[in-house]
């Protein structure tokens, strides 16, 4: 956030672009977070479908990578479940050869200019049997069924929605820890801190 606002200056002061959409989305922030964990109970619920897997596969394009390779991290952090992040693009050149319905494969899909792309990637997924849990705002629309879980996302700004979409990777993670009974304060073998020998 602080670096958006210092890009926002220098954009302000160049005239590069009308800064106030931007500034107005981030006013609505605070209430947009709020109504992230207000999903709680929902994503509860997904992590119920976690707790007896061994591996799991996390999904997301352009600035929705960085937050899939997020939720990867926590969720091998504190429950133990081997977690990998692929950017979506890359998924034909080996992840997909693992995909199978004992791996459950994430999806970060905010509706924005990549989508189309990460639902046929979707696609591949379900064709191997893959069960999808999606993370998408309404306006993605995508289609529930058996074996596509789709978590409704309150829509943001494209610059907020990695901030808004990191929430619900990492609640699944805390609650999927919960469920399998792992300490979620003291995950072993981490260190609080880095060391230096």
């Amino acid at each position: 956030i602080t670096l958006l606002h210092v890009t926002l200056l220098l954009a302000k002061q160049r005239n590069a672009i009308d800064t106030q959409p931007i500034i107005d989305a981030l006013q609505t922030l605070p209430g947009i977070l709020q109504q992230c964990l207000q999903m709680e109970s929902k994503i509860e619920a997904v992590a119920q479908r976690f707790a007896d897997k061994q591996h799991t596969l996390f999904l997301g394009r352009g600035s929705m990578y960085p937050i899939a390779s997020e939720g990867a991290l926590k969720l091998k952090e504190i429950s133990y479940i081997h977690a990998e992040a692929y950017p979506a693009g890359e998924l034909k050149h080996g992840p997909l050869a693992l995909v199978d319905a004992d791996m459950p494969v994430v999806v970060v899909a905010p509706k924005d200019d990549m989508l189309d792309k990460l639902k046929a990637n979707m696609q591949e997924v379900r064709a191997r049997g893959g069960e999808l849990f999606v993370f998408a705002d309404a306006h993605a629309k995508m289609a529930a069924d058996e074996a596509t879980h789709v978590i409704v996302m309150p829509e943001v700004h494209e610059l907020l929605a990695p901030v808004v979409y990191a929430i619900p990777m990492q609640l699944l993670s805390y609650h999927v820890a919960i469920i399998k009974g792992t300490d979620v304060d003291q995950p072993r073998n981490l260190a609080k801190s880095v060391t230096v020998e």
